[in-house]
């Protein structure tokens, strides 16, 4: 596991639940952290009350020492930070390995969706790579409050033993082979979740929330079928339920954001307040310049770049698309 916050968290508690945690490694930048983890077993900074079944030894800063051990690299950071987390790697490190994606983000600069780039500058051939969707907040996890998971890889035989592996009386999965849709839609529902956030935060209802997030759905639908166009359910859970938790849940970090975004928060004051990372903020910048190249009609991406990047009124631009929507 690469990665110490909530849904890394999380992850290793659906891995410790299901086979042996002694097999488990895991990565930490965070050296207070990992002396915490290893003294009283517990993650100090998130999903505290999760209790973390790890040999002592297996917790460290040393990066490859960690991908070195293990046959399944689990990348968990925020998408804005990859690069830097990844700049000791080799591709030759990553050899061989099995690479798991839990990012719901695009590498910014690069414009990248993880899984490209993996393949594009680590050489990761896509056949190795999986993507973890949801619909799953990490808390719900930590309370093993009943959640499905939707694991997606062109190697579909690779899918189900991750998903074997990550499956639990309390976590259900399912299998996909759409590696680009479920990753671009993971990207946009964080879009859509801050724009519910600014909906709410400028005084805007549930009538009209969903009125937005049906229109969100067929704006994910013209996005991936114009990119990876592909025969693909928009309603599963990998596409309409993620979006919908992730819009609606009092557990939504993007929506929380969204929403101090339209109560009047600088980008800066709110995400100093929040103390954690929101994906749809980088994620929409990115979207923005992809779609450049697409152009796909995509009004309500438009409006959170509008007000995120370009500083306009979340009172105005909201009020522009209401007169977009259906």
């Amino acid at each position: 596991m690469i990665g110490g916050g909530s849904w890394a968290t999380a992850i290793i508690k659906m891995l410790s639940d299901n086979f042996t945690a002694k097999e488990i490694y895991w990565w930490m930048r965070n050296q207070e952290s990992i002396t915490h983890l290893q003294k009283y077993k517990h993650n100090p900074h998130y999903l505290s009350s999760v209790e973390i079944r790890i040999p002592e030894d297996n917790i460290s800063d040393n990066i490859s020492g960690i991908i070195e051990k293990a046959e399944y690299i689990v990348l968990n950071v925020p998408a804005a930070f990859l690069k830097e987390t990844l700049a000791g790697v080799s591709p030759e490190q990553l050899k061989g390995k099995k690479i798991i994606s839990a990012i719901k983000g695009i590498v910014p600069d690069e414009n990248l969706i993880i899984g490209e780039f993996l393949n594009q500058k680590y050489s990761v051939p896509y056949e190795d790579i999986v993507v973890i969707s949801g619909p799953c907040h990490a808390e719900e996890v930590a309370l093993e409050k009943l959640s499905y998971l939707t694991i997606a890889s062109i190697n579909l035989e690779l899918a189900a033993t991750f998903a074997r592996l990550l499956s639990t009386r309390y976590i259900k999965t399912n299998i996909s082979d759409d590696i680009f849709g479920t990753e671009y839609a993971a990207v946009l529902k964080n879009i859509y979740a801050v724009a519910s956030g600014i909906c709410h935060g400028v005084g805007y209802g549930d009538n009209f929330q969903a009125v937005l997030i049906s229109n969100a759905i067929r704006e994910i639908k013209r996005f991936v079928d114009a990119v990876h166009p592909i025969s693909r359910d928009i309603k599963e859970s990998a596409y309409l339920g993620d979006l919908l938790v992730t819009a609606y849940s009092q557990f939504s970090r993007n929506r929380t954001f969204g929403n101090m975004i339209g109560k009047g928060y600088t980008v800066k004051s709110a995400q100093l307040e929040m103390n954690m990372v929101a994906e749809g903020y980088y994620a929409v910048s990115s979207m923005h310049h992809i779609n450049k190249k697409y152009k796909v009609d995509m009004p309500i991406s438009r409006a959170v770049y509008a007000i995120l990047y370009e500083k306009h009124s979340p009172h105005i631009e909201m009020r522009l698309l209401t007169e977009q929507l259906s």
